[in-house]
């Protein structure tokens, strides 16, 4: 498996991105944008062509471009962010993904989601109902994609379903069950082993803050990348929200 992967380099504001469930520390800005350049370098080593969307300085949040889109089985779905500062990042992912060929639709008012709090898994979408995520936005989702399983999941504590949960290549869901009530959950060692990127095959990304957890999924026979996000993890972002891998 592999394809495009989009990303979007932060800006020099990127210290005034939006912090909701932890403290506020300080942020390099400079060491951000060196640990963005090597996480898409561990994509592109990992076979995925990095596409850059149009920078967006003035948006300290455009980094994390997973919240702008959502693509499946084809369609783009374009979201309509819970945060109204962040609607207007979905613009530009707009027209790259129409300049990529793949037809795109837009989640409208009063709908809202944030494409943090989707996660795909086979025929099944589970989606976060969360302070940026409402029932009409997972309704939209819904609608849009008949073919597949909506599923929407209560979360506790987290700014999206997938700062609680993702899956592993065999369909696993790893994450903390104190987030987020889903059957068999395999638990992280630390938190941020909760977030991985699959990769194709047998091969995952995760942050290099959860390395008990990678020695952990390397025993069960999974080829671990990881990267030092250590400036985006303080904005609540995690590996999943640097990109959206299109196959």
């Amino acid at each position: 498996m592999s394809g495009i992967a989009l990303v979007r380099k932060p800006g020099p504001r990127i210290a005034a991105g939006i912090v909701t469930n932890i403290r506020r520390e300080r942020v390099d800005a400079t060491l951000a944008a060196h640990q963005h350049d090597a996480y898409v370098a561990a994509l592109e080593a990992n076979g995925w062509r990095p596409v850059h969307v149009e920078a967006a300085d003035e948006l300290p949040d455009a980094p994390f471009v997973e919240d702008t889109v959502v693509v499946c089985a084809g369609l783009a779905v374009l979201a309509r962010p819970g945060v109204p500062e962040r609607r207007p990042e979905v613009d530009s992912v707009a027209a790259l993904v129409r300049r990529l060929g793949v037809r795109s639709v837009r989640v409208t008012a009063p709908g809202t989601l944030d494409g943090g709090d989707v996660l795909q898994i086979g025929g099944t979408i589970y989606v976060g109902r969360s302070a940026r995520t409402n029932d009409e936005g997972i309704g939209q989702l819904a609608a849009l994609l008949p073919e597949r399983r909506v599923v929407p999941v209560d979360l506790r504590g987290v700014l999206h379903l997938k700062s609680a949960v993702t899956a592993l290549p065999d369909g696993t869901l790893i994450g903390d069950p104190a987030r987020v009530d889903l059957p068999g959950l395999l638990e992280p060692v630390e938190e941020a082993g909760a977030h991985v990127v699959l990769l194709g095959g047998e091969r995952i990304l995760m942050a290099a803050s959860a390395p008990q957890t990678a020695a952990m999924l390397q025993k069960r026979g999974f080829i671990v990348t990881t990267v030092d996000i250590s400036e985006f993890e303080k904005l609540e972002g995690c590996v999943t929200c640097l990109s959206v891998l299109i196959i």
